[in-house]
């Protein structure tokens, strides 16, 4: 089904999140963040504001066929989802960020034996502890110098213990904000003590720290020192923003791959977030049809297996939403295949729960949102095809193939074979033929050929046409149901066959089947998916036979004969003036012409007489 952008705006959340325009190739042409979704991208949308956009907006909006979007738990989740996705795509009209600068983590150097809080600009695998990125410089920069001087965390650069005693303390421990480690003043057990107290306020737990902050900040307001109040206010307001945690870049740089659920009694929605090297830069989610008895967890059980099954790249965590049974067998399935130990878990806390929740979140969404769209879509494909087997009486009708002519301006004729699986258009198996043995405006005898090429293949079990239909439908009525049922009875198969008969107009008024014309409802879900396979073949067929006329004349049937080349066609249409005489030669004529042997000459009698 199409997708309409203008249902599709309706179901946007009024939530942060993320939204990825795509044009009609699937190209992301471009990322942006909003604070809420629903308002953002319709924007877009809106010829109110189409005054107030650039040429370059203009004509991104132009080139936009559908969207997607990502529902996060903040605008700072968001933010940093933005910037994996433009650097992971790189789409067209974004502007793109040069580097991480713009995101300053905390590091916490927890792999020395006298940790450092420090600064950083990168995540690296150097085992110390990092919480960001942050939106704020100033605040990460502030809140750093606030946590050395609540616990006293040196600032040098010594490597301890190996440098103590060498020189004097500095200043921060005359000024009694460090406790002077390199000296030996403060053992190291102390000092860890302190480490594991700072790292639990950068984990959320300041409400003690910003308790005693606004007391201060209450004692100096009322003793009219203004300028020292504002200065515990902004303590205060940078710890806050240091608190504002977020999950879509982990500092464990490792490859995850995220997998939730929600279902309902009918239908599920699998969500997977696609974490590599720590961030998170993708997203796919899968509907899946459920039995009535399935279990959410055999449903996850079921959907892990078939992904990975199709997939090549295998991450060495999955983090699942709920327990499921065969976890080591899955674990060591999956092991196999990466080459190297997997580990499927379901986290009970901290970000990696709430990253999960995250994906149940949007998983829940799609399936709330697109249940509708779902139920139109079964409709459209299945509910008709289920119409169609019962006007005929054809139980378990799945699929169907139709077959149209095209002989344009008196150019070579073609047919044109298009297959229908459960109501959609499976291209992969449409087939087009090229008429070989019929002169002259004779349709009938033109699907003949087509049947009968179809067919012999199909018994013969070549590629592409060992399936069978479970219906075939002619363009046409009685005469052309007859010539395909000719066909199968020569051929000894039995496939039911009717005709789309058309009224005056050349619109479809009913089915010819079983030398009875049943009529159809032209409002019925059937009626309409006849419409579109009737209305595809003849397409298929225009569209080749265009194809062969944009050829011209350079092409020639001769072409399509193996062993004969340019030359060899060449000197048999300049001997024999038609393809009319080349067909009616024989044998031993064809192998007279001059560069043709005994062996061109038999495959260029057997193309025309086989």
């Amino acid at each position: 089904m199409a997708f309409d952008i203008e249902e599709e705006l309706k179901k946007l959340p009024a939530k942060p999140g993320v939204y990825l325009m795509h044009d009609a190739d699937d190209t992301i042409i471009y990322v942006g963040k909003a604070v809420s979704l629903k308002n953002r991208v319709r924007q877009y949308f809106q010829e109110s504001r189409a005054k107030r956009r650039g040429p370059k907006i203009e004509q991104m909006i132009s080139l936009i066929d559908h969207f997607e979007y990502i529902v996060t738990d903040s605008e700072l989740e968001a933010l940093v989802l933005e910037c994996n996705l433009i650097k992971e795509h790189r789409p067209k009209y974004n502007t793109m960020l040069m580097d991480d600068k713009s995101y300053p983590f905390i590091k916490v150097t927890v792999q020395e034996d006298y940790p450092r809080i420090l600064i950083a600009r990168t995540m690296k695998k150097d085992k110390a502890k990092y919480f960001g990125p942050y939106t704020s410089g100033l605040a990460v920069k502030e809140t750093v110098e606030l946590i050395r001087k609540l616990y006293q965390i040196r600032v040098c650069n010594k490597k301890l213990p190996r440098d103590q005693g060498k020189d004097r303390p500095c200043l921060y421990y005359h000024i009694h904000q460090c406790k002077a480690p390199c000296q030996g003043y403060v053992t190291k057990e102390e000092y860890q003590a302190q480490i594991r107290q700072a790292l639990d306020f950068l984990n959320g737990n300041f409400k003690d720290i910003i308790k005693e902050l606004h007391e201060k900040m209450m004692q100096e307001s009322e003793a009219l020192n203004f300028e020292k109040a504002k200065e515990y206010r902004d303590m205060i307001d940078n710890i806050r923003r240091i608190g504002e945690r977020q999950k879509i870049t982990n500092s464990d740089s490792e490859d995850k791959d995220v997998i939730a659920l929600a279902m309902d009694q009918e239908d599920a929605v699998a969500q997977i977030f696609f974490i590599r090297s720590g961030k998170l830069i993708g997203r796919e989610h899968y509907y899946l049809h459920i039995g009535e008895e399935d279990t959410s967890d055999q449903v996850l059980l079921s959907f892990i297996k078939q992904f990975y099954a199709g997939t090549p790249f295998v991450p060495r965590e999955l983090m699942i939403s709920e327990e499921i049974g065969d976890r080591e067998l899955m674990e060591e399935y999956l092991g196999k295949k990466r080459g190297g130990r997997v580990y499927i878990r379901v986290p009970k806390k901290g970000s990696k729960e709430k990253l999960v929740e995250l994906a149940e979140r949007n998983a829940q969404i799609v399936l709330n949102q697109d249940r509708e769209r779902i139920k139109r879509e079964e409709s459209r494909t299945l509910g008709a095809m289920k119409e169609i087997s019962d006007w005929l009486d054809l139980p378990g009708l799945e699929r169907i193939e139709a077959y149209d002519i095209s002989n344009i301006s008196g150019f070579q004729s073609v047919g044109s074979m298009v297959v229908y699986e459960k109501g959609r258009p499976k291209r992969a198996d449409y087939r087009k033929f090229r008429i070989k043995s019929v002169q002259g405006p004779n349709d009938y005898a033109r699907m003949e050929e087509v049947l009968g090429r179809r067919f012999q293949r199909g018994i013969q079990e070549d590629s592409g046409f060992e399936r069978l239909p479970d219906l075939i439908m002619m363009d046409g009525g009685r005469g052309q149901v007859n010539v395909a049922l000719e066909v199968l009875d020569r051929l000894g198969l039995s496939v039911p066959v009717c005709g789309m008969v058309k009224d005056d107009k050349h619109r479809t008024r009913g089915l010819y089947y079983q030398n009875v014309e049943i009529p159809i409802d032209r409002n019925s879900e059937g009626f309409k998916l006849i419409t579109r396979i009737q209305d595809e073949a003849h397409r298929f067929a225009i569209e080749y036979h265009r194809l062969l006329r944009s050829k011209g004349q350079v092409h020639s049937i001769l072409d399509d004969i193996p062993g004969i080349g340019p030359s060899r066609r060449k000197a048999l249409m300049r001997h024999f003036q038609s393809l009319e005489d080349v067909r009616n030669a024989s044998e031993e004529e064809l192998s007279k012409i001059p560069s043709m042997n005994a062996r061109a000459a038999r495959q260029v009698y057997e193309f025309f007489h086989h």
